[in-house]
């Protein structure tokens, strides 16, 4: 399935302060201080595609399924984004909630099931389903109808454990 892109504008990819902002949460899981973004955010490992460096992104986490392990987080700037283009070249690897870190694998989900999960989390938590509509430039009124409709647009990902972890990374043997 090739990565989503729709017609309507994505906001522009974080700049100078603002990048440096959207950033200092990475500095709170490297000192160790994971766990008190509690376990609605997450930090993502992920291989640079061009660079085959490691690389740190820290999501939103959109659902958790305790069951099957699984954790479902969205990419607001739509499929260019970095991290997301990276896990469509090398979807095995490593993520962290608090101080656990979890071996997965991405599964990029088709817009049906995007529209469900939005719709879902729009029921979770209204007002930043709201916001998060209005920041990514999607048009939504707060009916179920236009939080599906956001969610077909906005590429979701599930991250699946992989049993068996070693513990030393993605690419490291």
């Amino acid at each position: 399935m090739a990565p989503r892109d729709t017609a309507s504008p994505r906001p522009r990819l974080p700049a100078g302060w603002r990048r440096l902002g959207f950033r200092l949460p990475i500095l709170l899981f490297r000192v160790g201080l994971g766990p008190l973004l509690g376990r609605r955010l997450l930090l993502l490992h992920h291989t640079g595609r061009l660079t085959d460096l490691d690389r740190r992104v820290v999501l939103e986490v959109v659902s958790h399924d305790a069951v099957t392990e699984s954790w479902i987080v969205a990419s607001g700037f739509g499929a260019r984004a970095d991290w997301y283009q990276n896990l469509r070249h090398q979807p095995k690897t490593l993520m962290q909630i608090g101080n656990r870190l979890h071996a997965v694998t991405a599964h990029f989900l088709p817009p049906d099931e995007g529209a469900d999960i939005m719709a879902d989390y729009a029921r979770r938590h209204p007002r930043t389903a709201g916001h998060l509509c209005a920041f990514m430039g999607l048009p939504s009124d707060g009916s179920e109808a236009s939080f599906r409709e956001a969610g077909r647009s906005v590429p979701f990902v599930r991250l699946d454990t992989a049993h068996g972890f070693d513990g030393r990374g993605p690419g490291r043997a």
